[in-house]
Formats: structure tokens, C-alpha cells, sequence
């Protein structure tokens, strides 16, 4: 995934980096002592883009994104996060595995770790 940091930081927030590829959207949040504190990975940007994300005060979430543009008549809607159920950890895993490389090594571990992780995983 090629690296892209057009957010701003934002005072008082942990710090993100942002990483992206035609497949995904990676945004991870560092804390103060630069611990990851969280990410979001969104997945199927091409089809039916989805997110999986995980932090301290949420845990795992796994949302649908509505692309605002199913609005018969209507002018697009600004995208949105709607929940969504199942979240195929084994699909998605692959998937990144196979973009991971492009990554700073200790990014790739904790996103692939993380992932792992989810209660899905058998």
C-alpha cells in the first residue's frame, strides 16, 4: 500500500497514519508513546466497501459503508458507516497478507495480529 498523509493532526487526538492502495484504506492511531492505539482497515473499496476496526473504548466493529449515491431523485449523500454483520476474518486476512509487504514492517504485524484476534477466528 502506498503511503498517503493528507490528514492534519489534530490536537488532543492520537496521532494517525494513513496508508492506502486500490484494495484498502489502512488508518492506524498512535498514543503518546507512539503504541498503537487503534486502527481501521476498509476492504472491498472496489465492490462493497466495508471496515473492520478495533480500540480500547470500542473494541472490534464492522461496518458497511453507504456510498450516499442509492438516493432515487435525490442529489449523493456524504458517505456513511451502517452496521454490518458477518466479517470474513479468513478472506480479509489473506487479502492484506498479501498488500502487508508494502507496509512498515511493525504496522503489517499489528494490523495482521489484530486481525487474527477478532472473536470470528476459530
Amino acid at each position: 500500500m502506498p503511503v498517503n498523509s493528507p490528514f492534519r493532526e489534530i490536537i488532543g487526538k492520537a496521532r494517525r497514519r494513513w496508508f492506502s492502495s486500490p484494495q484498502f484504506d489502512l488508518v492506524v492511531w498512535l498514543a503518546d508513546d507512539q503504541s498503537f492505539a487503534g486502527f481501521e482497515l476498509c476492504y472491498d473499496k472496489q465492490d462493497q466497501e466495508h471496515s473492520i476496526a478495533w480500540s480500547e473504548a470500542y473494541g472490534y466493529r464492522h461496518m458497511a459503508v453507504d456510498s450516499g449515491e442509492a438516493r432515487p431523485g435525490k442529489h449523493k449523500a456524504a458517505p456513511i458507516l451502517v452496521p454490518d454483520g458477518h466479517f470474513d476474518v479468513h478472506r480479509v486476512s489473506a487479502a492484506f497478507d498479501a498488500v502487508r509487504y508494502s507496509l512498515p514492517q511493525e504496522i503489517a504485524g499489528y494490523v495482521s495480529e489484530m486481525l487474527k484476534q477478532h472473536p470470528s477466528t476459530p
